[in-house]
């Protein structure tokens, strides 16, 4: 369970989300659990889930995630097994199992710390009358800053910036001409830059592959609040207008990325001693890939904002910065989004933008823990970020872009570096002119628990209730 104070539209608002596991124990039987899709039923912790997250590899943890392993997970795979297994594997060896077992999570939406609390004690008293344990808790914020429209995470970057833009085309056997409203328009067209189907966020809808992605179905029962199936009679479908969700808490060790950064930049001046401009925020930044305001990175300098303030998030990399001497090909944001940066010649920019999109991932992360005083100083205290993230297909949205962009020690032109910010210990290339640099890099964000979970519509939500 998650507990969080934000500044969004929500005022009082509670969301509720079920894991492969806690879906079981709810009553789904297994035929209504095998038309979930595979990476869900398999859960985060499944071996071959593990090695493409760059998580585990060989039976061993790696350094990116906390010593002696993630402490939660939905152990989802060992739910679907006997009893009888050793105590860290399930009998097939193909899946590990962690101390603390997530069923399902409740994020809590307020203004104020003190609505939360007050929800929080509400929910667990229902809760403890059900014989449910809250299990694992965290305090979220969201502390936007005045007259921005952003939250900084622990390092003290601008966060939440790059966001897809969802759209609904008119569908010829649907009587609603979209069901996205974007500024209180209807979204009919792509945004140019960052548009991307509704179907790629929302289960029931069309995605970028012209297809309605399949949503798992359920068996029919007495008042059922879910709609009917007109060739599937006997079932219904649970899945339209929910989505899947990616939850991985990560811990940040804020003093040794600063550290580490510092370090960067003395080793770098030794070498050059051209690099006037190079310190420690120039490094970090260039490692994410953009200013510490959020602001994108160009050979120039960064992208100006917009006419009233706004970041611009609209820029094309292969017009602003082909040579990667803005903003490198190994930042995190570039390998996350490459939007049209992998194309390679001018033709064939929107269609590899168009590709990138086709991989993007609504994100709605939350960071945990206070504020750190001194940034070069270990205070001994807790601190990270809940990565949340939505998406209609978990191995080709937040998997592929995890493992094909982010972890891939080969990405596109580059050799033998990964993500720099979430990735292991290593090197990461940045081009300027006319030189490259080796910056060292270290690991700085750990993970400490995570799952995929299902996050139910309205009616989805009574249909389990009902059960």
């Amino acid at each position: 369970m998650g507990t969080s104070n934000c500044s969004d539209d929500f005022k009082r608002d509670a969301v509720h989300h079920i894991t492969a596991s806690g879906l079981r124990n709810l009553g789904l039987s297994e035929e209504e659990l095998a038309s979930f899709s595979d990476p869900f039923r398999e859960g985060m912790m499944q071996e071959d889930r593990l090695r493409r997250l760059g998580d585990r590899r060989k039976s061993n943890w790696l350094d990116t995630v906390i010593e002696g392993g993630p402490i939660w997970s939905g152990n989802v795979a060992s739910a679907a097994h006997s009893e009888s297994v050793k105590a860290d594997q399930t009998d097939d060896e193909t899946s590990v199992k962690t101390a603390t077992t997530v069923h399902a999570m409740v994020l809590l939406y307020a203004q104020e710390r003190k609505d939360v609390e007050t929800k929080t004690k509400e929910i667990e008293k229902l809760l403890t009358n059900q014989n449910v344990a809250i299990v694992h808790s965290l305090p979220l914020v969201l502390d936007v800053e005045e007259g921005r429209n952003f939250s900084r995470e622990h390092f003290g970057f601008a966060d939440g910036i790059s966001q897809p833009i969802p759209y609904d085309e008119p569908r010829a056997d649907s009587k609603k001409t979209s069901a996205v409203e974007v500024d209180g328009k209807l979204a009919l067209e792509p945004d140019p830059v960052r548009g991307v189907r509704l179907g790629e966020i929302l289960l029931g809808h069309v995605n970028g592959h012209q297809e309605i992605p399949p949503g798992p179905m359920v068996r029919d029962i007495a008042d059922n609040p879910l709609p009917e199936q007109n060739d599937a009679l006997v079932f219904r479908d649970l899945g339209r207008n929910g989505s899947y969700m990616v939850v991985r808490q990560l811990h940040q060790d804020v003093p040794a990325f600063w550290k580490g950064m510092q370090e960067a930049a003395s080793t770098l001046c030794k070498q050059d001693s051209e690099a006037k401009d190079v310190d420690a925020t120039w490094v970090a930044e260039k490692m994410v890939g953009r200013g510490v305001d959020g602001c994108g990175l160009r050979p120039e300098g960064r992208i100006p904002n917009g006419p009233n303030g706004e970041i611009d998030n609209g820029f094309r990399y292969f017009d602003e910065d082909r040579h990667v001497t803005g903003c490198p090909l190994g930042s995190h944001v570039r390998r996350s989004n490459p939007r049209d940066s992998l194309a390679p010649k001018e033709d064939m920019k929107q269609t590899l933008s168009d590709a990138a999109n086709n991989h993007r991932i609504l994100r709605r992360a939350r960071k945990y823990g206070t504020k750190i005083e001194n940034k070069l100083e270990d205070d001994g205290k807790e601190r990270g970020l809940l990565f949340i993230c939505l998406n209609t297909d978990i191995a080709r949205q937040f998997e592929f872009t995890q493992q094909t962009w982010l972890m891939n020690s080969d990405f596109s032109t580059l050799y033998e570096e990964t993500d720099p910010l979430i990735g292991p210990d290593g090197e990461m290339a940045i081009p300027v002119e006319p030189l490259r640099y080796r910056a060292k890099v270290k690991t700085f964000v750990k993970l400490v628990g995570g799952e995929y979970f299902f996050l139910p519509s309205v009616n989805g939500l009574r249909y389990l209730a009902a059960l």
